[in-house]
């Protein structure tokens, strides 16, 4: 069976028993009029209570399938139509309720009017044998059995509106979830990508430049042999070591909690590094302090990726790295290498470096700058803010 076959099915279901109820509603109305013609009325002068009575219903039952598209038409048509048919006063109630669920007082009134206008006419058709009454009383009946369709429809075309009002707003709630998990999964990929460089970048910079020394310079001895490889297995050994902890914490092991994030402590550790490395490097400056975390952190951060860019595309350049700051001002630390003096291929670049410093420099307040020095190579500055340390205690 096809998937649009339960939802025709369903809609013919739904059509079908709608004009059943419409024709039993019809059926009072005829079966009362029947009752009040005078006996042998429906063999002689009033035979059209028998024959065209029912076919018009009939015809007013079909119109009805095009309500839904032509609502105001098929219901004007079935009213005026149901003036010469009892039987068909149920149709004209459905159509009068499915045109009072769009809530538009004008097209109802007219319809009102029309449906009481034609139940008058009806009266007159027919001999029928009661007592006369007065004409406000001839209208209570057809204006109660309309204001009864009208409510009906109304309510139900408010509760169609607050229906489709809540399945927009869970239809608006879900892509505002969508569009906050891809939001999420767009921040975690740039944090994965972020501590994958921040973590491995600058080591295997380090390990891309010793096997450069190691395969474009001749004549090394023995012992500078041995010490490019000794520095290419522990610094491989040291970046494996490293992607395991950042891999450890990204998948939320709960056995490896994550490793301490460096600060402005471990600076001459990295710098050490560097130079054994064979990156000549220089740290200058003073420091007045202990910077917070996040300043120390971000700092660390700066010379690090300026030794990783130096030891990328300044081989055997001089690097510069000098750091001024004090509580209550700001933290300065520049990064500048002069232009390159040996020629090795350029290891291949992931991007995420200055970009994903400039987003930590943003994040700790601060801002960051990189350009050609003058007279060649590379100058990479940043401001830190470095407040006063917050004190807490009792007066």
């Amino acid at each position: 069976m096809s998937t649009d076959s339960a939802p025709r099915s369903a809609r013919w279901w739904g059509q079908a028993w709608r004009l059943v109820v419409a024709a039993l509603l019809g059926i009072p109305f005829w079966f009362f009029t029947a009752v009040l013609v005078p006996p042998g009325c429906a063999a002689t002068t009033c035979s059209w209570l028998v024959t065209g009575d029912p076919l018009i219903a009939l015809a007013c039952l079909a119109l009805l399938l095009w309500r839904q598209r032509f609502p105001l038409v098929v219901a004007t048509v079935v009213t005026v139509a149901s003036s010469a048919s009892t039987l068909a006063a149920g149709a004209a109630l459905l159509a009068l309720c499915s045109l009072s669920t769009r809530r538009r007082p004008l097209e109802i009134g007219v319809v009102v009017l029309a449906f009481v206008t034609a139940s008058q006419v009806l009266a007159g058709i027919y001999p029928l044998d009661v007592p006369p009454v007065s004409v406000w009383l001839e209208l209570v009946l057809p204006l109660l059995c309309a204001g009864t369709a009208v409510a009906i429809g109304v309510a139900i075309g408010a509760g169609r509106v607050e229906a489709r009002s809540l399945l927009e707003r869970a239809e608006s709630a879900e892509r505002e979830q969508h569009a906050r998990a891809a939001q999420a999964r767009a921040q975690e990929r740039n944090r994965i990508a972020r501590e994958m460089h921040d973590v491995l970048a600058h080591r295997i910079s380090l390990v891309a430049m010793q096997a450069g020394v190691l395969d474009h310079r001749t004549g090394l001895s023995a012992e500078d042999t041995r010490l490019l490889v000794r520095g290419i297995a522990d610094g491989s050994q040291l970046a494996l070591e490293e992607l395991r902890d950042v891999l450890g914490v990204l998948r939320g092991d709960p056995d490896r909690p994550e490793p301490p994030q460096p600060s402005l402590d471990r600076l001459p550790d990295l710098i050490a590094d560097s130079r054994a490395s064979g990156l000549d490097v220089t740290l200058t400056g003073t420091v007045a302090g202990e910077p917070p975390d996040l300043i120390g952190r971000t700092c660390y951060r700066i010379v690090q990726e300026g030794l990783t860019n130096a030891a990328k595309h300044a081989p055997g350049a001089e690097v510069q790295v000098t750091l001024e700051g004090t509580a209550g001002d700001e933290l300065r630390v520049s990064v500048r290498n002069s232009p390159a003096t040996t020629t090795s291929p350029r290891p291949p670049s992931s991007g995420f470096g200055l970009p994903g410093l400039t987003e930590r420099v943003a994040l700790a307040g601060g801002t960051l700058d990189h350009h050609p020095a003058p007279g060649g190579g590379y100058l990479l500055t940043a401001r830190l803010p470095w407040p006063w340390p917050t004190r807490t205690g009792r007066g």
